[in-house]
């Protein structure tokens, strides 16, 4: 008899340990694949304001972190120690996607299980590194901006979609490039690797997040321009961070008048 979904993917949501996390984020998307897993409209939606995670990392607030370097090995750790907690947040941002929204077609859950499975894929890469080093994910102190915004944008799947994938994954695409290249030039080609892998797969992430969000414009007859730039005011203060990477954001399916515009802001701040 199929099991219920939404059962399984709170689970993980509130499960604190990151191994058994991601294991259980791939098991989820191969049974929802199988059509092992059942939505039941029913089941109680928590708004879980805190996900499961480790005692570590001590989350403090970003303006206590200290400043990131590849000129040493410290910062390199702490460089990667900041990406394996931006992967280990999406993951459960993912499930909340999938978790939360329930009135998305099915193939938005199926979405969402992916880009868990593929940052999944990214946190353990990176914690392998880290471990390979001689530190451990939660060795630093990180910050919860991510889950900030989640908690922010959990009453409506376009505000989700809009602020999420569009604007904080979204950055990842304009910083990673550089990030690459500092660790070319210091010859980390293990972590040029991880990082390749992660701005690819980011790539299609925000892909996604982008077709759901012109999907919900559509069917509310929004023009997604104009309600982007009102929903960046709202949550944002309208600021957004740029340079903007036009190349992967265009093919990530921002359309070129939108970055236009979105320079156009930048412009103005």
């Amino acid at each position: 008899m199929p099991k219920i979904l939404f059962q399984h993917l709170q689970d993980a949501l509130l499960d604190k340990d990151p191994r058994r996390k991601c294991d259980s984020v791939e098991l989820i998307f191969a049974r929802w694949g199988k059509g092992q897993l059942v939505r039941d409209t029913g089941f109680p939606t928590l708004p879980i304001d805190t996900p499961g995670k480790p005692e570590l990392p001590r989350l403090v607030d970003p303006r206590q972190l200290s400043r990131r370097t590849t000129s040493s090995r410290e910062g390199r750790i702490s460089l990667l120690h900041a990406f394996a907690h931006i992967e280990f947040n999406a993951i459960n941002i993912a499930l909340d996607a999938a978790y939360r929204f329930r009135q998305m077609p099915d193939q938005f859950v199926s979405d969402w299980l992916l880009v868990a499975c593929e940052e999944a894929k990214h946190f353990n890469l990176l914690s392998e590194y880290l471990c390979d080093q001689g530190s451990f994910y939660g060795e630093l102190d990180a910050h919860a901006g991510l889950w900030d915004m989640v908690c922010k944008t959990r009453h409506d799947a376009l505000h989700r979609m809009a602020l999420v994938p569009r604007v904080m994954e979204a950055r990842g695409l304009d910083v990673t490039p550089g990030m690459i290249k500092r660790f070319t030039d210091i010859g980390d080609h293990r972590a040029v690797d991880i990082l390749q892998v992660i701005y690819r797969d980011e790539v299609g992430h925000v892909r996604i997040g982008n077709h759901w969000y012109q999907y919900l414009c559509r069917q509310r007859g929004l023009n997604p321009i104009d309600t982007f730039r009102e929903l960046v005011d709202i949550y944002l203060k309208g600021k957004l961070r740029g340079p903007f990477n036009w190349q992967a954001r265009l093919e990530a399916g921002f359309e070129a008048a939108e970055l236009k515009a979105m320079e156009q802001g930048l412009a103005r701040q």
